[in-house]
This record gives C-alpha cells, structure tokens and sequence, in this order.
C-alpha cells in the first residue's frame, strides 16, 4: 500500500484515508495554470479516489477544503460528482468547507477521500521475474491533461482493473514512473525492463493520468482487453 492512512474500525474492517491537493490552478488571475474549477476539483479526486480504491478499498465520503472562495462552490462539487458518475458511485456523499473570511491569489484545494475495507491478511508483492508489468494511460501534467485528454487512464478502466484478483495497482506520482517502480519493487534491477522510447520515466505524472500495474502472465489478455490503446507493456 503507498499514499493513504489505515484506521481501525472494527474487528472485521478498517478506514482507508486518501488526499491530494491543487495549488495554482483554477480561474483566478494569478493562477499557473487555467481551467474550470469542475476540472480542477476532478483531477484532485482522481488521485484521492484512486489512491483509496488502488489499496482495496470502497469510498464511502469525500471531503473538500476549498481556499478558492465561495462562487467555485458548485463548480468543485459537479467535478466530484462527474468523477463519482464515471465509477457508479453516485450515492457517495460530499462535505466540506470554504475559506470565506480571507480571499487568496491563487487557487487551491484540498480533497480526502474516505474509504472502508475489510481486513485481510498481508500477501507479498512479487518480484519481476514472476510479474508482468504495464502502464496504464501515459504521464501527463499541467496543460497536458487538457489537450490531450484521450491519453488519460479513465477511471472506469482503473476501477475494472482494481476488481481483478491478483493485480497490483499503482498510481504515477510527481516524482515519475521509474519512481513508482522501484516503490513497486525494492531493489529493482533497471536492467531488467524493458522501458518503451515512446515513455518519458523521469516525467511527473500529474493527477494520476496513469497507474502501474503487475499481474500474472495468465491475465494479460484480459487487460489487454479492459484498457484497450491505454496499455503500455513495459
């Protein structure tokens, strides 16, 4: 497991907290980079979403901090609601709170997703010379995301993926794929991989628009099959 929080919760399950956040992006004239505040607060529940769900985990909330003033309101809530639509998840509910009393330069917000899962027993990871590996969507970052849109792993594809036994799920962070991959496996040996040209490893892969997986070789059809043209076999 990688970016989240465990919290006992009862003999039988346990609470699962995930976040991400997104500083200089929005509509205000100071911001890095413009978008709509729908885009905005997507791409931040992405991450917390996908995060929560990578550890086997089933969202039951999620929270907002918003420091981009009271008119982006609704707008940050239909981005969560559009996310939520695309993994049949629309009964989750949504809180959260504004900073109303001072006005900031920049946009930004916060976003935790909560989840629940049951307790299981640990099993070990693997190495690669056991498991195949793939990248599923490519590295995208900054504009990237909104010009190249059909380069995103969708999120109906991520939750397809999470549902099948024996695969580990991982998310593209700022810090790259080569990053997660050595997170992924210990003392990886680079040699040993055969990284496509086509993929920048050392990029940072923004709100998570890919996510590593390992899988046996017997499943490789079947995912094939479930992400289509966002499969990268590395």
């Amino acid at each position: 497991m990688r970016d989240s929080i465990v919290i006992p919760f009862n003999k039988e399950e346990v609470l699962v907290l995930t976040s991400d956040n997104s500083g200089a992006i929005g509509m205000k004239e100071q911001d890095v980079v413009k978008v709509p505040y729908e885009m905005v607060s997507y791409y931040s529940f992405r991450v917390a979403v996908m995060e929560c769900m990578a550890s086997g985990a089933s969202p039951i909330s999620v929270v907002i901090q918003n420091f981009c003033g009271n008119e982006p309101w609704e707008e940050l809530i239909s981005g969560i609601q559009r996310g939520l639509s695309e993994l049949d998840m629309e009964n989750i509910p949504i809180t959260g709170s504004t900073e109303s009393n001072f006005s900031l330069s920049q946009s930004a917000i916060g976003i935790n997703v909560i989840g629940k899962k049951s307790i299981v027993s640990n099993t070990e990871q693997g190495d690669l010379q056991s498991q195949h590996v793939a990248l599923i969507g490519m590295p995208l970052v900054g504009d990237e995301v909104v010009f190249q849109v059909d380069a995103v792993a969708p999120l109906s594809v991520f939750k397809e993926i999470c549902h099948l036994q024996d695969v580990t799920v991982w998310l593209v962070g700022s810090k790259g794929v080569l990053n997660e991959l050595e997170r992924m496996f210990p003392g990886m040996d680079r040699n040993k991989v055969a990284f496509s040209p086509m993929i920048d490893l050392l990029k940072s892969g923004g709100p998570s628009s890919s996510f590593l997986i390992s899988y046996p070789p017997r499943l490789e059809s079947r995912i094939r099959e479930i992400t289509g043209e966002h499969f990268n076999k590395l």
